[in-house]
């Protein structure tokens, strides 16, 4: 029996590699290395280049290496790209993992893991969303992870397969053993962006958007530590194992941050005063979003040990200083 993780080249996936492989699982890694790195695959794990989609390739994966468990992390993630280009999302996300779990069902997969996102709930306020709250994805992005839950419920009633959501927030930091980090040269994640800014990388940043109704007008998202989130699958796979109800749960410090608190974290612990510019919002991202975190703690007994935004920090910096030496 092995594990099979889609996307497991590139930044979360690659984390859950290395879990699984620290936790003596065996482990394949299935990517077709559009957006992932095969340097990034753990070396412990079987390395397959293919695409999720293709069910028939897929289910003979799953029949080689015995699969009984997927945990899906490929797919698409910039939301301003999905406003542009949302056929693309649909395709990559929606489509991709509704082949997916055809291959999964036909192979017998018992349990199925999905990575999806805080996207999901859309425009919220300021409040902190619970799993409760309404659903109104404002992207292309979130609504095509909301399919992909949807699917995965109706899936799961009418066939004997397991499964477990979690719903991301923002998702930060490198592996502290420097072993693994977001290694994509163009991420739009706002502490890669800085952290590269203040290394040189990029002449400047920018801020999207000054004026939305926060305390300093700036939009508000609950980070963590990739580290956290990767221990958090690994109790959910758990919790499947233990025979554990198919659950959907978000995946949050129930703490937000400002762009402008992040971007001067990352000059606090860099030292560096990088350059920064102001301007207009980006289409489809809401003012704020965090979470409570309190049911994933409940139910699965998740407990942060890195909901530190400078450790987040001082990590993602680190893992560009490491891919600056190995660039060169």
């Amino acid at each position: 029996m092995a594990v099979l993780v889609t996307g497991g080249a590139g930044y979360i996936g690659s984390h859950m590699a290395l879990k699984l492989g620290d936790s003596g699982e065996d482990t394949v890694v299935l990517d077709n290395l559009v957006t992932g790195f095969d340097w990034a695959v753990d070396h412990r794990a079987t390395f397959v280049q293919g695409d999720a989609s293709d069910i028939e390739f897929v289910g003979k994966v799953i029949k080689e290496h015995g699969i009984r468990e997927i945990v899906h992390f490929a797919g698409s993630i910039v939301v301003p790209e999905s406003v542009v280009d949302p056929l693309k999302y649909y395709r990559n996300n929606t489509a991709t993992s509704r082949n997916l779990l055809e291959a999964a069902v036909k192979g017998g997969v018992e349990r199925f893991i999905f990575s999806s996102t805080a996207a999901v709930y859309g425009m919220t306020g300021l409040a902190p969303v619970e799993e409760t709250t309404p659903l109104a994805p404002m992207s292309p992005y979130g609504k095509s992870k909301l399919m992909t839950e949807w699917m995965l419920a109706d899936v799961a009633a009418a066939h004997p397969i397991k499964y477990g959501v979690l719903r991301y927030f923002n998702v930060a930091g490198a592996d502290p053993g420097k072993r693994s980090g977001q290694s994509t040269p163009l991420a739009t994640h706002l502490i890669k962006v800085a952290s590269q800014t203040a290394l040189g990388q990029r002449e400047k940043m920018d801020i999207f958007g000054t004026d939305y109704p926060t305390p300093d007008g700036t939009c508000v998202r609950d980070y963590i530590h990739v580290t956290d989130l990767i221990e958090a699958h690994a109790l959910l796979l758990g919790h499947l194992r233990g025979g554990g109800d198919n659950v959907t749960l978000n995946c949050a410090y129930g703490q937000g941050y400002s762009v402008r608190q992040v971007i001067e974290t990352v000059r606090a612990v860099s030292g560096v005063d990088f350059r920064v510019d102001e301007g207009p919002r980006r289409a489809g991202d809401p003012a704020s979003i965090t979470a409570t975190g309190e049911q994933i703690r409940k139910t699965l007994g998740w407990v942060p040990k890195h909901d530190d935004l400078r450790e987040m920090v001082s990590t993602a910096l680190d893992w560009e200083r490491y891919l600056m030496t190995r660039n060169r």
